[in-house]
């Protein structure tokens, strides 16, 4: 729902090609952390005929270093080249501890609910550069847009509830941090319908080592509950 009620309507549809981004998905001992704090938060209950925010898929939870957008087939081999180079000329495993919560906007009726990088996130700040780089080589504009990692759990489109799920968010993650391993980087579509975005990996492979996973939508070792 929008701030005046509407409903929300997808600015992708009816755009040819398959929505790709590029992202490090969270492995399964972080997921589970987080799936702790959503369910604290979730079952806090909301006031009376308040709508709830869009919660992420909890399956498929990840770190977005460049989102690309509906994209031509022809325009696939170059980008997964271009994944696989960055890839294999990482260092290895990025260290990372997840705290804090915010929202975009920061004011107002939140569209976006999201946890925070609060160590760690230079690093990968040069892993998106070096992508940038890589991505314009292979055809792609330079993305204009500061990097700002964050960990997007929601999506709450204006809805009244939304500053008071945020407080909620935030005061869960004011109690420590998550340490976070990131040790895959990967190619991924978005497909929606029929619920929350389900992320299926196009190319998923090791920092600092090329290895090949056949296509399939991507699985932590947890269930899921966006």
């Amino acid at each position: 729902m929008s701030p005046r009620g509407e409903r929300w309507i997808d600015p992708f549809a009816g755009i040819p090609g398959r929505r790709l981004f590029i992202a490090v998905p969270l492995p399964g001992d972080a997921a589970e952390a987080v799936r702790s704090i959503v369910d604290e938060v979730r079952a806090e209950p909301l006031p009376a005929g308040a709508r709830d925010v869009r919660w992420v898929r909890l399956d498929g939870l990840h770190l977005t270093l460049r989102f690309l957008g509906p994209t031509p087939e022809g325009r696939l081999e170059p980008t997964v080249a271009a994944v696989r180079s960055v890839a294999a000329a990482a260092p290895g495993p990025i260290t990372v501890q997840l705290g804090g919560a915010g929202t975009f906007p920061p004011q107002g009726r939140p569209r976006a609910l999201w946890i925070g990088i609060v160590d760690g996130a230079e690093a990968l700040g040069q892993l998106a550069g070096e992508l940038d780089t890589a991505l314009t080589e292979a055809g792609w504009a330079s993305e204009h847009r500061a990097f700002r990692p964050h960990l997007t759990l929601a999506r709450s489109d204006g809805v009244a509830a939304g500053p008071l799920v945020a407080g909620r968010l935030g005061a869960a993650m004011a109690r420590g941090t998550i340490p976070v391993t990131l040790d895959r980087f990967g190619l991924f579509e978005s497909v929606t319908g029929g619920g929350p975005a389900r992320y299926v990996p196009v190319t998923s492979t090791d920092l600092g080592a090329i290895t090949s996973e056949p296509p399939g939508v991507y699985h932590q070792s947890t269930p899921d509950p966006h």
